[in-house]
């Protein structure tokens, strides 16, 4: 059976790789993740291989991880059959509980087609040629608008499709009430002493997703100076991307920006600051403004930069409460924040500044529904609209 490993290099930062089931590298995976290991993130290294990791057991179980050149559209099927049949058997009579989400099957069909068309550019392997569709036909010219049909380039596309339900692909939300539940299950201020009870570096980090839509890796990868206090104006937070993590945390496509915060997470963050240096003068250890701002403080390493595993577990224990929803996960704060703001009326190019996406697009095609909805819903009054006419009698 393959498996995804993560390995740290002595000259570098974490990442994986895919070993079979002799615990050799696998060649020609390996040659794929690193040529591509300096465009993507660690997260997008960790998902390919986790892919291709699936597809190497796949066809280790079938005795033809030698023959992997040569496969073809039948395989390609059947790998999805075995995922959705929770990796036993290519056919079952009945369906598990707990299949693949279709996105899942994306990913991981993405994975291969990228991984066989790259091998295919490189090494001349042709099963690329075989999984996608040739050239589309162009659309017939129509005259003097001709040159539109030349904008849109044609493209191959995948003979192996995935059916979605649509309908579900609206981002999951946090509402308001949900949201305030989560910061107080973290920390909350004690009445008698004034001072804050719980955990209060986890409501900092919640509050800061909620506040300002970044990412997880983001937020893990801030450094203290990075939050920078209004002194009679607005505060802000900068984005800064940073090779150097020592929690592997990573902004995404390594670009700075600027996100503005209100009073409210301004004077959260002087609280958890003042407690942070209390905190460092009991353990004898040195902090400065470059050091990360969200450490653990009550588990060795002390002081170190927070990882992803610990507000993983962090997530899983107030569910495990009952507070928020079932399935929540620290990325519905961003999907919130920014439906919030667009619910407030806010541009959607300010909310891609504000949330980093490299295009307004990006934004419209996740949170699209919301302006839909809002225009949706005013049609309703249509009565209103329509006693302003003017109409002629001979109409």
């Amino acid at each position: 059976m393959a498996i995804s490993l993560a390995v740290r290099p002595s000259t570098g930062r974490r990442t994986w790789t895919v070993v079979d089931e002799s615990y050799r590298t696998v060649p020609p995976v390996e040659e794929w993740l690193e040529a591509h290991r300096h465009l993507w993130s660690p997260n997008t290294v960790r998902g390919y291989a986790t892919s291709l990791a699936q597809w190497w057991t796949f066809l280790e179980r079938r005795g033809e991880a030698d023959g992997w050149r040569d496969v073809g559209v039948p395989a390609i099927t059947g790998f999805l059959s075995w995922l959705r049949n929770g990796r036993t058997v290519e056919h079952a009579l009945v369906p598990l509980d707990q299949a693949p989400s279709p996105e899942t099957l994306e990913a991981r069909l993405a994975a291969l087609i990228s991984f066989y068309r790259w091998q295919e550019t490189v090494h001349a392997v042709p099963v690329a040629h075989r999984l996608l569709r040739g050239t589309p036909r162009r659309t017939p010219a129509r005259g003097l608008l001709a040159h539109l049909d030349a904008r849109t380039a044609p493209s191959t596309s995948s003979l192996v499709r995935i059916r979605r339900q649509r309908h579900h692909d609206r981002p999951p939300l946090l509402l308001p009430q949900e949201i305030q539940a989560i910061l107080d299950g973290c920390a909350w201020p004690d009445r008698d002493s004034g001072e804050w009870a719980g955990n209060l570096r986890d409501r900092l980090l919640f509050a800061l997703l909620a506040e300002t839509g970044m990412r997880l890796g983001e937020a893990l990868g801030l450094r203290i100076s990075d939050f920078v206090m209004g002194r009679g104006g607005t505060p802000y937070v900068e984005i800064v991307p940073r090779e150097d993590n020592p929690n592997g945390a990573r902004v995404k496509m390594m670009r700075t920006r600027r996100i503005y915060v209100g009073a409210d997470l301004e004077r959260l963050f002087a609280d958890y600051l003042t407690q942070l240096a209390c905190r460092a003068t009991e353990l004898g250890l040195p902090i400065s403004t470059d050091s990360p701002l969200l450490v653990n403080v009550a588990r060795p390493p002390l002081l170190a930069a927070m990882r992803e595993g610990t507000v993983r577990d962090k997530t899983a224990l107030l569910r495990g409460k009952g507070i928020g929803p079932a399935s929540w996960s620290p990325h519905w704060f961003r999907h919130s924040h920014a439906t919030a703001l667009l619910l407030a009326g806010t541009p959607e190019w300010v909310v891609a500044r504000r949330l980093g996406h490299a295009h307004v697009q990006t934004t419209l095609d996740l949170y699209g529904w919301v302006r839909e909805d809002e225009a949706l819903r005013a049609a309703a009054n249509w009565k209103t609209y329509a006693s302003t006419w003017q109409v002629g009698h001979d109409r």
